[in-house]
């Protein structure tokens, strides 16, 4: 599959790959796996939104939120392996959502990174999820996703 076709067809781009915000490394490999780090959903270097969901986040916003962080776990794991078109299956989704006690809704707020893995991947973006809700994310990002893959 051409993934970089697939992504244009969407109207998407991978961004550039986000400079860590603290001492690890975007994405490594071990074995044919990629582990990305948590991504949060920064454009152009910066968090579109700060907060909570259900307390100034909307759970419609921050599903969107999930998606951008999936697109950036995907710049991060195309640095390592070179082509998206290397993937061979995305393996798991991690899902952590910056919530109000209340709010239970975690897994459609991670429904946006899901959801893009499969119009990219189709059959091969099903993975395994967790989707958790956390009291706060690092610099009050309302949403971190990270991947596992596979690749050949």
């Amino acid at each position: 599959m051409d993934i970089a076709a697939r992504l244009t067809e969407l109207g998407l781009t991978l961004p550039t790959v986000v400079a860590p915000a603290g001492a690890y490394v975007p994405a490594i490999i071990s074995g044919n796996l990629v582990f990305t780090a948590g991504q949060l959903p920064m454009v152009d270097g910066a968090l579109p939104a700060t907060g909570k969901v259900g307390a100034g986040v909307t759970p419609e916003d921050a599903k969107a939120y999930a998606r951008q962080c999936a697109l950036n776990a995907l710049a991060a794991a195309a640095s390592v392996i070179g082509s998206l078109d290397r993937v061979v299956r995305i393996v798991k989704v991690v899902g952590f959502v910056s919530s109000v006690p209340e709010f239970t809704g975690q897994p459609g707020v991670i429904n946006g990174a899901s959801e893009l893995l499969g119009e990219v991947f189709g059959d091969a973006g099903r993975h395994a999820r967790s989707a958790v809700g956390v009291a706060v994310l690092p610099l009050d990002s309302p949403v971190e996703v990270e991947l596992i893959l596979e690749f050949a």
